[in-house]
């Protein structure tokens, strides 16, 4: 508004993972009251629509479109089962589930902001509109990126496609320079471990469902979509379930394990990386029972692939990027004690948690002497790429933070 606008939308995606469950709504109420200022000022400025990040456009990895298609419905067209006169009322609405239930932030419902006893719309987008996307992290934008800028798209049916002047935060993809248009240039992640070992011709293979297929490929190789060379790189993606993580918790924990088991096996491969999603996806539920049975099953597929390793003399780094399971309530601040909510039940956290992670190496090929490194007291994930080199029996580049092993 600040510099000229005289029209602004803001549809609204809300959170409940990364920070309380609930807070949306003081966040939507807070945002409300800066737009009637706004409006004050002589921009026509309000929110549009909105929904939860799980169920409403923010799909990754092509798991499943139709939650996109939710969003461009609701965000585009104007168009949801549910229409009410302010986003604050919808969320308030959204939130009481019709079993009495509170319904999660990250779970809530397309909803559209109409006017005042109407249904039309207070803000669609149309031809000529300028639309930016605030999210700083890939995964979660790009489906709705290729939505706005592709000419031949096969997501959905898109029913209008606007032409828009449409950016990014960041360029979400550097392979496929998506969006075309971004306000902060992404920065050149250049040397990680996969690019150096396809450099060096080490043959590696790669697995996870569709949750956590980017973990293991687009993050690892730092924001590419692509192989480094696809001669040397397997990736294998396994189809995760469409449903609520909490109602299978087992995920494709299992398959996983016995494609690493297999590529294993066949003595094809120098490195056999996989990810199991069970902890963080179940865990962001807030279920403590289901996120119980996605530790467990994923304890079992780990103890599968650590026996396969040592029947075959190899080694093992095990490691996690975050914490998640580890802690499912919300605590007091000074005595860490749960929080309660009016039943007296512990109030559910569904967010990451910031306890360090553990890290394992071991293996019956691992040297004799092999020990952790006693002057790295602050050592963490940054550690992790040179000492997957020491354990191929290579020292690290120099450019990465040291290993956490050493040989005495």
């Amino acid at each position: 508004a600040a510099r000229g606008a005289r029209r602004i939308r803001v549809h609204v995606l809300t959170d409940g993972r990364d920070v309380p469950d609930g807070s949306s709504v003081g966040f939507v109420r807070a945002l409300e009251a800066v737009l009637a200022e706004v409006r004050g000022a002589g921009c026509d400025a309000l929110i549009a629509s909105g929904g939860g990040r799980m169920h409403v456009t923010m799909d990754r990895y092509e798991a499943d479109w139709e939650i996109v298609r939710r969003g461009w419905r609701a965000h585009v067209l104007g168009e949801a089962e549910h229409l009410f006169e302010s986003a604050g009322e919808a969320l308030e609405a959204l939130r009481a589930g019709p079993d009495g239930e509170v319904v999660s932030d990250q779970w809530l419902q397309p909803f559209v902001v109409v006017e005042a006893g109407t249904r039309r719309p207070v803000g669609t987008v149309e031809d000529g509109d300028a639309v930016v996307v605030f999210n700083f992290r890939a995964d979660r934008v790009i489906e709705i990126s290729k939505a706005f800028e592709y000419a031949h798209f096969s997501g959905f049916d898109r029913e209008r496609w606007p032409a828009t002047r449409f950016a990014g935060l960041m360029q979400y993809d550097g392979d496929l320079k998506l969006p075309a248009n971004y306000l902060v240039a992404p920065p050149a992640i250049t040397g990680v471990s996969g690019e150096i070992m396809a450099r060096h011709g080490l043959s590696t293979f790669a697995c996870s469902e569709t949750q956590k297929y980017g973990h293991v490929t687009f993050f690892w190789n730092g924001n590419r979509s692509g192989y480094f060379d696809e001669s040397l790189e397997t990736y294998v993606e396994i189809p995760s379930d469409k449903v609520p993580f909490n109602q299978l918790p087992l995920m494709k924990a299992r398959e996983i394990a016995e494609a690493g088991k297999e590529a294993l096996r066949s003595r094809k491969f120098d490195v056999v990386r996989v990810n199991f999603a069970n902890p963080d996806m179940v865990g962001h539920t807030g279920d403590l029972a289901a996120t119980i049975k996605a530790v467990e099953i994923v304890d079992l597929c780990v103890k599968e692939l650590l026996d396969v390793v040592d029947e075959l003399g190899g080694r093992f780094l095990l490691t996690s990027d975050h914490g998640n399971a580890d802690d499912m309530v919300q605590r007091a601040k000074k005595t860490l004690k749960p929080l309660m909510d009016e039943e007296g039940r512990a109030i559910p956290l569904t967010s990451h948690t910031l306890a360090p992670v553990p890290l394992a190496v071991g293996g019956k090929g691992l040297p004799d002497g092999a020990v952790f490194r006693d002057d790295l007291p602050d050592a963490g994930l940054a550690n992790v790429a040179a000492t997957v080199f020491n354990l191929l029996g290579y020292e690290a580049p120099d450019h990465m933070q040291p290993s956490v092993l050493a040989v005495k």
